[in-house]
């Protein structure tokens, strides 16, 4: 996107945007974990994405929107399968094994490697005092929220599912960072076109690979629970046409490091959300690392309004 437009856009639009990603994508864990109990993995992630996209194209093809040229397609297939097969559908995968809590805090990891593989930012933000200082801040503000959980999972002894879902889940956030910078750097035209054709590549091969685990075989609609089918339609609905558009539009309007700061206020949000509507507990240390995070969030984007307002005044 030109830097023009980038400049043209609207305030209001991004912090409508950020806030959708924040709140959404914080719930999201709590209703993964609840359809994932269901439907397996990669049938839920085929059965997402694919309702998903299919609705998201025909609503830009509704608005008169092109569908756009292979040369658009292609960078918004191979974003789409780094981001959502390998990312999200690493989340889906390792929260059928491992307590959502414990997925929280390494997902947690992602700003980190947002920085390590934006080469072209690399002077910008490896010798930014604030952003790293935001990035140690917000990994410890995420571990201080959920230690005591993610201790309590580590007392048992881990099988074996639950290490493979450890593992899965550090690739998966490799994954998903290395998309949003290929999404942010190659993609061309529409977001809202990109994003649907990211969500119908990631859907097509969450298919191909249910029907290559054999995860078709033995699995009963009539099974389903009707919270696990509202749980379903919220993640079509809010967590993908919703919030996953606002993040692709973000990342083209938005530093890297910036829109990143989602890893960081998606856990707090999802306690938060518990704290208010299911009654539970926030300890003083969750509360520490509730400040400690919003620390890192603002740290994060002070050199942000810093080399805004050195614009301004040029």
């Amino acid at each position: 996107m030109p830097v023009a437009a980038k400049k043209s856009v609207s305030p209001l639009m991004v912090i409508v945007a950020f806030a959708t990603v924040y709140v959404v994508w914080g719930s999201t864990y709590f209703f993964i974990q609840v359809a994932v109990q269901y439907f397996p993995p990669m049938i839920l992630g085929a059965f997402r994405f694919l309702a998903a996209g299919i609705l998201l194209l025909g609503w830009c093809l509704f608005k008169g929107e092109q569908p756009g040229t292979w040369q658009q397609v292609k960078p918004a297939i191979i974003s789409g399968l780094m981001l959502l097969l390998g990312g999200t559908g690493a989340v889906i995968w390792a929260e059928k094994w491992l307590p959502s809590s414990l997925v929280a805090v390494l997902i947690s990891s992602s700003p980190f490697w947002f920085i390590l593989l934006d080469v072209p930012k690399w002077k910008e933000n490896l010798t930014s005092r604030s952003i790293i200082a935001g990035l140690f801040f917000g990994f410890i503000g995420v571990v201080l929220m959920f230690g005591e959980k993610v201790a309590g999972a580590f007392t048992s002894n881990p099988n074996k599912n639950e290490l493979i879902g450890l593992f899965i889940l550090l690739l998966g956030t490799m994954s998903w960072a290395g998309g949003s910078l290929y999404s942010k750097y190659h993609s061309t035209g529409s977001t809202t076109v990109s994003s649907a054709w990211q969500m119908l590549a990631a859907g097509v091969a969450f298919l191909l690979c249910s029907l290559v685990t054999r995860e078709w075989h033995g699995f009963e609609w009539q099974a389903v629970s009707s919270g696990a089918w509202l749980s379903v339609l919220y993640l079509i609905v809010f967590g993908s046409l919703a919030a996953y558009s606002a993040y692709v539009w973000l990342l083209q309007v938005r530093p890297a490091a910036q829109v990143s700061t989602y890893a960081y206020v998606n856990p707090v949000i999802a306690v938060l959300l518990g704290v208010f509507f299911a009654g539970e507990h926030m300890s003083l240390l969750q509360v520490s690392g509730l400040v400690v995070i919003l620390i890192s969030v603002f740290l994060i984007n002070l050199i942000k309004y810093r080399n805004a307002q050195k614009r301004a005044q040029e």
